[in-house]
This record gives C-alpha cells, structure tokens and sequence, in this order.
C-alpha cells in the first residue's frame, strides 16, 4: 500500500459503537491498512475493534494494545500515570517498528481520535517522526445528545464537556457555572458525580446515556440509575435551558412566598444585595457576606467572581464577561423586580470601583427594588496590611483606567494627590490592552516626588501567587505590574522599618 520510505500513521475515528457511524474515510482507511491496532483494557476486549468488525481485512497485521493497569493502583515506582506512560512509550515503539518497514499503520480510536481518546497519546510519541493524519469520528457526546432527542444547548448557550475524575468541588463549580453540560468517564466516578450535581443545583436537570447508539442504548432520568450498575461507556447530560419560554413563564416558575418548599428568608423578595468578596480567600469574606449568599436564589457577577460563591441547590449563578458592569446590573434587578432573591458580587468591596455604583446607574429604572450594599475587604487594605501600614496616614485612592474617563483626568488627579503630599493606592494600573500608564504614572510623580519615595507591589495578595515587593519610584518597573496588582506610593513621610516593613506616620510635620 505504502510508496514510501517509512509507513504513515493514521489515527481512524470509529464512533461511539454503530459500526454504521464509521466515516466512509475511515472504513475505507481501515479496509487498506497493512497494520490495525486498537487498545483494551486488561481484559482485552477491544470495544474499538468490535465496531471495525469485517472490515479488518484477513491478512492485516492485528496490535492489540493492552493498558496494564486502568485504576489508580499499581506497583510502578510512579503510580497510575508512570505505569501508563511507559505502556504508551512500548506502543508506540511497536508502532514505530512498522512504520520504519514501511507498513502502514491505522489505529482504532473509539469516537474521535482528538477527543480523550487513547490515540492521542501515541500520536505526541510519532507525529514529530513520521507523516501522521487524522480522520474524525462521532464523539460520544454527539451520540448521546442524539440519543436524548432534545437539544442540549441552542443560541449563545455555553456547553461545557467535563471528565467526572474531576474532584467534586471543581466539577460542582463548574456545573454551576455552565449553561449546559456532558460528563463523561462515568463508571466509578458516577457517586461523585451524583454529588456534584446536587451541590450544583443541577441534579433535577440532568439526564442519563448509557451505551449510546449501540443496541444496548438506554436513556433514563439520573434518579433511576443505580450507581453500582454504571459502566465506563455512559454520560450524564445536562440540557441548557429552554429560551422558547418567555419572560413571564420564566417569572411564573419562581419559587412562591409561603410555599413548604420555598420558606420565606431573611434576604427579601425585591431587594438587590451588592456584595463585596474581599479580594482572594474565603477566609477574607465577611461572615455577613457569606450569610447572604447562603440566601439569595441568583448570584450575577464577573465570570471570576461568581466562581468563588459556592454552588448549592436552588442557586443559579449568572456569569459575565468583564466590561458589561451596567447590562450586568440591569440584568440583576430585572431578577429582582421579577420577585428573586439576587446578590450581585464584587471582588474586593463593592463601593471601591466594583459593582455598587454600576447598580446606582440603573436602579431609579427599577423603583420597585431596593438595593442594600455589603462591604468587603478592600485590595488596598489587604496589600497594606501585607506591607505594614503604608496607610497610617491621610491617603487618596486612585483608578489608573482611563476606561470610564479620559486619561487628561487620571493625571490631573494624580498631580493633585502628588501635589498634597498624600499616601496613594494606585487600582487598576495595567491590563493587556493598557500597559502604558504605569510609566505615565510614575514619570509624572517623579515631577512632584523624589526617586526614593517608598512603593509597594502587591500582586495576587491572599492567593497562593501572592508577591509583595517594595522598591522606590525611581526603581519602579512597569513591566512588574498587571491588573492582578495595587500599586501604594508613599508620601515624604512613609518610612522602612529595618525589618524591611513599610508605615507611614499618623502624625507629619
């Protein structure tokens, strides 16, 4: 078959079980390979075989290809993951002996070969050694979205495809913050799973593929499956949700005051929280904080900040790209006005560039609401504390984003804060479409300032990246500094203790 020097190699998507969902490229590929590899687990049943059935030809050279081990436990002196790896080294050597006598090679690869599928293993051992190519198979979630008969996710909705090894905490997070999802790698994960669903609010939503497309197909709601009956080859999905039905279904389908299910809260009906999240660790939300968001119904933020509230059942998160801070409001109130429990959040506090005054902007649209603020730890305070008490003293607090107001404004304010001799906690220095203001900033405080005024860069304070670093004005490197840092300069006053701590005196001359 093969005109060249070496063989090629051919990873062969074959679906997810009817033989009839093998491309008409890819049977024809596996009809005329010289050598057919496949792999199984330790029982060597190949699942990927068996749907190629007859179009193996007879005089084909057969690879099976068995894992060692396919749970956590083993003898090698790396674990799971060094006995696999060295399994995939010695596969892809067997492979590599027939390409190197010029036989061309296809391996088998349950749905598609890009899309965890053991291939891809092989192909990052060969591909940079021989001419390698791909044929594209059905995934496993396209055949079981079909087997489902109703659409998982329409228009703008996000589907989010994750493997139940997933650590529980992570997979509910993500559950909870997804409009749609496939969980796949079921078997012995699927009590976790269970879990992660219930914690995420999603358990009622979520629907049941068992061997999809092959005779042996079975679709059921999840509280009809029995855990310890679950195989590897099953998913569990979870549907977006339905846009057809219109605003006032949508506000019909809330819970009802007084209903057993739905007991009347604290956090009332109609009332907008806006709520600050401190600026890294749950250790540094406010308990009053954290009571409220163990109320609310809907939780509307910045992606990464509604990240760090806690999924539970009966709380829909509402996730947004940055930018959006007013459509992001409106959106909260019209929850609110519609009779929901909502709490907007804010890293930091939200009174301090965060999401209070976006909420203002829009809420005389909404009379009917009442909006109540709850404050948080602010990056200013937290950096400082890191530091010292560089904020001892009388300080200005200063956004360096020329977003919301032209830049003219920014230096004006500076020179004035420069002029008057106060401490500055400099917010938003830089981001990757501003990365000029840092040095704008520190040159035009260097007209007021001496080089040798103290400055500290906090980074990621309170995260496991956290890095404080004080330096001088003159030293300041704007290349040091991103949108995860505060920036406080000193004024005359501020002081380095020799313990290297920086203050600044209550009392100046």
């Amino acid at each position: 078959m093969s005109d060249h020097r070496t063989g090629r190699l051919w990873g062969v998507g074959v679906g997810p079980g009817d033989p009839e969902l093998i491309t008409r490229k890819g049977a024809r590929l596996i009809a005329a390979a010289d050598v057919v590899a496949y792999h199984s687990g330790t029982a060597g049943r190949s699942i990927a075989r068996s749907i190629a059935g007859d179009l193996v030809r007879p005089d084909a050279v057969e690879e099976l290809l068995v894992y060692p081990v396919t749970t956590g436990t083993t003898d090698h002196p790396l674990g799971y993951y060094g006995a696999v790896s060295d399994f995939y080294d010695a596969s892809a050597a067997r492979l590599a002996a027939h390409l190197d006598a010029g036989r061309d090679v296809v391996v088998l690869a349950e749905g598609d070969p890009m899309f965890y599928s053991s291939y891809s293993y092989l192909h990052d051992r060969l591909a940079d050694r021989y001419a390698c190519a791909v044929v594209p198979g059905v995934t496993a979630v396209s055949a079981s979205t079909a087997a489902l008969a109703t659409p998982v996710s329409r228009h703008e909705d996000v589907l989010t495809v994750l493997p139940g090894t997933l650590p529980v905490p992570e997979l509910a997070r993500r559950l909870a913050t997804t409009d749609a999802a496939a969980i796949m790698k079921l078997g012995r994960t699927f009590a976790g799973v269970l879990d992660a669903l219930r914690q995420a609010g999603r358990l009622d939503d979520a629907l049941y593929v068992e061997r999809a497309s092959t005779e042996a197909q079975r679709v059921v709601p999840i509280s009809e499956v029995d855990p310890a009956q679950v195989p590897y080859f099953a998913m569990v999905l979870v549907p977006g949700p339905d846009r057809r039905a219109d605003s006032a279904s949508r506000a019909a389908s809330l819970p009802v005051d007084g209903a057993e299910e739905a007991a009347p809260r604290p956090v009332a009906r109609g009332h907008l929280l806006v709520v600050g999240l401190g600026p890294g660790p749950d250790r540094w939300v406010t308990p009053e904080v954290a009571a409220a968001l163990a109320e609310v119904e809907h939780v509307v933020g910045y992606g990464p900040y509604v990240e760090r509230v806690p999924p539970r059942p009966g709380l829909t998160l509402h996730a947004t790209g940055n930018t959006v801070e007013v459509d992001r409001a409106r959106d909260a109130f019209r929850l609110a006005a519609d009779g929901a429990r909502v709490a907007i959040v804010s890293g930091g506090d939200a009174g301090v560039f965060g999401m209070a005054a976006a909420a203002y902007e829009v809420a005389d649209e909404f009379p009917d609401v009442t909006v109540e603020v709850l404050p948080g730890l602010t990056a200013a305070q937290a950096v400082a504390a890191r530091a010292g008490a560089p904020l001892g003293a009388d300080y200005a607090v200063l956004s360096l984003s020329d977003r919301l107001k032209p830049w003219e404004l920014v230096e004006r304010r500076l020179r004035a804060a420069a002029d008057a001799d106060l401490v500055l906690a400099l917010y938003n220095p830089a981001s990757r479409s501003r990365t000029w203001q840092v040095a704008a900033a520190r040159d035009l405080l260097l007209q007021v300032r001496g080089p040798e005024t103290v400055v500290v860069v906090g980074r990621d304070v309170g995260r496991a990246e956290e890095s404080v670093l004080v330096t001088t004005l003159g030293a300041l490197d704007p290349a040091s500094v991103d949108m995860k840092t505060l920036l406080v300069i000193g004024s005359s006053a501020t002081r380095v203790s020799a313990a290297g701590q920086v203050w600044t005196p209550r009392s100046t001359a």
